[in-house]
Parts: structure tokens; sequence; C-alpha cells
């Protein structure tokens, strides 16, 4: 294996357990929440995860095995809901004050997106093949819905949970 092959079967090895902890932190988000929907969408943010691992574990074995990507492996669905309160449903909203883990759970799951679609775009830009470029900015984009999607979330309730918990805007 060359020089070029090492760092991004590397990269690819760092991108599946980053996508493997999300998958871990949303199934424990979906058994930690009181709300419903709110795990039914965590359970559906964990496979998309899982589908992200199982992309990039199939890049990364045909690298290792043959040096080359596997360029018939796709990512499934995406979740693309158009509801503003995406995650949640609206009884969360009116019990804001009690939402705490809830509110951590979106903060994080933001914070773990928004981390993905830099990496993504980082190793991205650090190739000069145009076949690992493509399926990173694909996982990029992916990414950035999900991030869309917890921040959508997240602004639709702050007022409610901060105004529950004694915050308020100056």
């Amino acid at each position: 294996m060359n020089d070029e092959h090492k760092q991004i079967a590397e990269g690819l090895r760092r991108a599946i357990l980053a996508e493997m902890e999300g998958q871990h932190f949303y199934l424990m988000a979906a058994r930690s929440t009181s709300d419903e929907k709110g795990r039914e969408v965590f359970e559906q943010l964990a496979q998309e995860e899982a589908d992200h691992v199982r992309f990039l574990r199939a890049h990364h074995d045909a690298l290792i095995a043959r040096g080359e990507l596997d360029l018939g492996v796709s990512l499934g669905p995406k979740l693309e809901p158009d509801d503003p309160s995406p995650i949640f449903s609206e009884s969360l909203k009116q019990r804001a004050g009690d939402a705490h883990f809830e509110m951590t759970a979106l903060s994080i799951g933001v914070q773990l997106e928004a981390s993905a679609i830099q990496y993504y775009r980082d190793q991205a830009g650090a190739t000069g093949d145009e076949r690992v470029k493509a399926f990173y900015l694909e996982l990029s984009e992916g990414e950035a819905g999900q991030h869309q999607m917890l921040v959508a979330q997240q602004e639709y309730l702050q007022e409610e949970y901060w105004g529950a918990v004694g915050f308020s805007r100056f």
C-alpha cells in the first residue's frame, strides 16, 4: 500500500470511529428521552450513523484489499423531516423546564455533527483523488442535514427552555 492509500485508510478509520461514537450517542439519547417522537428520531439518527459506518468500512476494506474504493456502495436514505419541531413532539415544548436531558442531547448532537462536517470537508480538501473527495463531500452533506435538523429543534425549544430555567435575553 502506498503512502497516499495509507493516509486515506487512516482518514477512513478515524471517520468510522467517529460515526460509531455518534451512533452510540444517539442510541443512548433514544433510550434516555421520555419523548416518544424524540426516541424514534434519535433511533433514526443512530441508523444513519450506522449507515455511514457501513459506507466507510466498505471503502476502507476495499482500499486495504484492492488498493481502490468500493464504487458499488452508496449511502442509504436520509432523514428529512419538515416539521418546525423536527425531533421532539409539541408536548416537549410545553414541559420545556423538564427537558434538561433533551436540550443537552441536542447541544451535544449539534457539536458532533459540526465536527463531522468539518472533518469530512478537511479530508475532501486533503486528497487529490476525486472519488475520495466526492464521497467525503457526500458524507459532509449528510451530516449537514442532521446538523440543520438538530439546530432547528434547539432553536424551536430554546426560548421556552431558557424561560423555564430562569434565563432571559438581555
